[in-house]
């Protein structure tokens, strides 16, 4: 089963940074991507699938990736990739690309 999603990754396109690091983030959408976080569903050299993912501004996916260094983002990492992932879901559920049944 693919875990690739072109909807999902498009649809990252323009949002608001869903992580929004205090400190961190740049609010310029137009530097919005999706970006995968970690999870046991990922292994070396593959990523998570998209549905583990969040909108997150150049500045931020950097901090979240590891390849700038931010105390405050190493501190609470885990809050603010779960907030990011949920605040994504809730707009997936909204716009439709994903469905709750039931």
């Amino acid at each position: 089963m693919s875990h690739v999603y072109p909807k999902l990754r498009k649809s990252a396109q323009g949002q608001d940074c869903t992580l929004n690091i205090v400190g961190v983030c740049n609010y310029n959408t137009e530097t919005t991507v999706l970006a995968h976080l970690p999870s046991d569903m990922a292994g070396m050299g593959s990523k998570s699938p998209d549905f583990c993912a969040c909108f997150a501004c150049s500045d931020c996916h950097d901090v979240i990736d590891g390849r700038v260094m931010n105390v405050e983002a190493v501190v609470h990492r885990e809050f603010y990739m779960l907030r990011a992932q949920v605040r994504t879901l809730k707009i997936w559920i909204e716009e439709g690309l994903i469905e709750v049944k039931g």
